[in-house]
This record gives C-alpha cells, structure tokens and sequence, in this order.
C-alpha cells in the first residue's frame, strides 16, 4: 500500500507540473501572439506539443478590400517551405531506388554545369546561378514559364556558375527547379500529380496541393497575400509591378507554389515523426548537416535549416512570396511545433524567437 501511494502521489504531482508548465506555455504564447496583432499581423498561428493543439490564433482579413475576416482553416501561399516537400519527393525516389543522392545531375537533366550531385541541390551547396535573374531580363512576361523554359534558358544564357559544388552553403531556388524535374524524369509522371500521390493523399492533406494561378482563384477560402500601398493600406500585392514575377513564372515544380493550411501542416509534421513516408534513417539523414569541402559544416538538410547545436534539435524554414510570410518550427527533442502563417507581408523573425522561447522554456 505504501509504494502504491507513494506511485500515486509521484503521478500526480507529476501531472500537476505538466498541466502549470502546459498552462504557462499557453499564456507566453497567448501574450506573443497578442502582441503580434497590436503590431498588425494577420494571419494565422498553430502551436502543437506531441501533435496536440495547444493554441490557435487567428487575426487580420483574408481579403482586406472586400473586408473578409480570416478563419484558421483558410489556405495560404507557403511559398519556399515548399521546399521540404520537394526534398521529400526526392527521398521518397532515393527509398524506392530510383536514384541515389551522390548522383550527378547532367545524368538525368541537360544542364551546363557539371560535377554537382543531387545532395548538392538538396542542401544549396551546388553553386548554381540564379535562374530567376536570367528570366527577368530575357523572358516574355506575356507567357507563363515553367521547369522547362528555366532549363532551356539555364542553357541558352548559360550564367556562370557562383563556385564549385560542395564549396559552400548559397540558397539556390535554381537547384529545387532542378530536383522537381530529376522527380519527374525518373518517375515518368507530373511532379503535382505525384506529390499528392506520395505525400498529399496518404497524410489527407485535402487543403494542400501545388496549384496554378487559375486553381488558386477558384478557392473560396485562399488568404489573399498583402502589402501597403501609398496610402499605407493592405491591398492585394499582385496589383504590384514586383510581384509580377509569381504570374509568369506561375509553372515552376519545385522550389515553391504549395499551398496549404496549418492543420495539414500539423498533419505534415506529425507523420515525419512516423515511418508513413521514408524510413527513420533517412529522415535522420535529412536532418543531418552537410559537410562542406573543407570539412566544415553547413546547417541545411534536406528541405530544412538546422540549429547549430545539435543537442538541441531544432529544424525550421521559412517562405516568402509576395504579400505572404511563413515559418514552421519544430523542437524535434520536445515534439513541439509552431506554425506561422501570414498573408500582409508580417516581419516573422521576432515572432518566431519569442514563441520558440515560449516552448523551450
């Protein structure tokens, strides 16, 4: 009886510390976001501890000229975290021995570039040129382009390449072009269709999907990305001249274009914890630095920047679009998950530290 009630009285006390420590999380993120909408953010925030919903916070318009309130179930533009499901694709073909990451890219794509490896692309070590900057300056902005008019002016203007593969970390949205189509060449079919085969239907993601500019204006629960005009109020950010860029190159497979919401996120997160997609070793691999020609390391994986201390497991990325902002955190030691999405061009960073605080505490 005595060590039944000594178990007892450990459980409970036990228990008593993990709903004050869930409470005060609870209230430091509550207070964060509350600050947040004193400075005007709209969007939405999803905080999860072991993939259960601990706070949702909504604020702001899903449409500010027409007045339309946001919901936390609206779909936003995710822009370059994007890239983690590309590098999953890539995993998934890797699993399935379609591919291997030491693969060079000339032997499944016709590119000018020559000795950079599949794990170069995966990790922005391969030093590849902005493809964005030869399609600005040369492109017809009255056509919409897509993997194949890139890879066909990559060669045509042929820029150089910034340094050899391997030399060092550049953030390199050419080399996520790139891997949508090595995605397609080995599997012989559509990057969008085989992203909801593999990833999209099996997690019943149903608000995620890689979708056109036609498809997008078809959803009656799209937040529309923002900016501030000369009169310092939100309106749609494609009425800018900058933003034009995401119509015309409104076909590229790879480095952007998901669109999803924070549930399917959460849903997202939760099964890289499982064996539902790839293999714990190669999810283990994905979160693994690369390692630089010098033997020094660089903090990006596979699809996901890595906190410096290995110790403490954390893996992040962030997206931007015209008018749209988004982060995901997840605290990998303490299954926790932060999920930020904003559609009036919000500032993240400040946001992202604090609630990360808020978890680590």
């Amino acid at each position: 009886m005595f060590k039944k009630g000594l178990v007892f009285k450990y459980i409970s006390l036990l228990l008593i510390f993990i709903l004050f420590t869930d409470c005060n999380e609870k209230n430091n993120v509550e207070q964060t976001f509350n600050n947040a909408v004193s400075q005007d953010f709209s969007g939405v925030i999803l905080v999860a501890s072991e993939g259960e919903i601990i706070f949702t916070g909504v604020n702001g318009k899903r449409d500010f000229e027409k007045n339309i309130p946001l919901k936390a179930s609206d779909i936003f533009e995710l822009a370059s975290i994007s890239k983690q499901f590309t590098a999953m694709m890539v995993m998934i073909c890797n699993e399935k021995g379609l591919l291997n990451y030491e693969d060079l890219v000339e032997q499944y794509l016709d590119i000018p570039y020559k000795g950079i490896t599949i794990r170069n692309l995966l990790t922005h070590t391969s030093g590849l040129p902005d493809y964005q900057k030869i399609m600005d300056e040369n492109w017809d902005k009255s056509k919409v382009a897509g993997n194949t008019e890139i890879l066909e002016y990559l060669n045509k203007y042929n820029p150089e390449i910034l340094f050899p593969p391997g030399k060092e970390y550049k953030y390199s949205n050419t080399g996520y072009v790139l891997l949508g189509s090595i995605v397609e060449k080995v599997t012989g079919k559509d990057f969008v269709e085989m992203s909801k085969k593999w990833i999209f239907e099996p997690l019943k993601m149903e608000n995620t999907s890689i979708r056109s500019n036609e498809e997008k204006k078809e959803l009656d629960n799209l937040a529309l990305g923002h900016k501030k005009d000369s009169l310092d109020r939100f309106v749609n950010a494609n009425k800018f001249l900058s933003s034009d860029y995401t119509i015309w190159l409104g076909n590229r497979k790879g480095p952007g274009r998901v669109s999803s919401n924070v549930f399917d996120l959460l849903s997202w997160d939760q099964a890289l914890y499982t064996e539902k997609l790839v293999s714990k070793k190669t999810m283990e691999e994905a979160f693994f630095p690369y390692i630089l020609n010098d033997k020094t390391l660089s903090y990006y994986g596979f699809g996901w920047r890595l906190n410096k201390d290995l110790k403490n497991k954390i893996v992040t990325h962030s997206g931007s679009n015209p008018g749209y902002k988004t982060r995901i955190v997840r605290l990998l030691d303490k299954r926790k998950t932060i999920i930020i999405l904003s559609n009036n061009d919000f500032l993240l960073e400040e946001l992202e530290d604090k609630l990360s605080t808020s978890l680590s505490i």
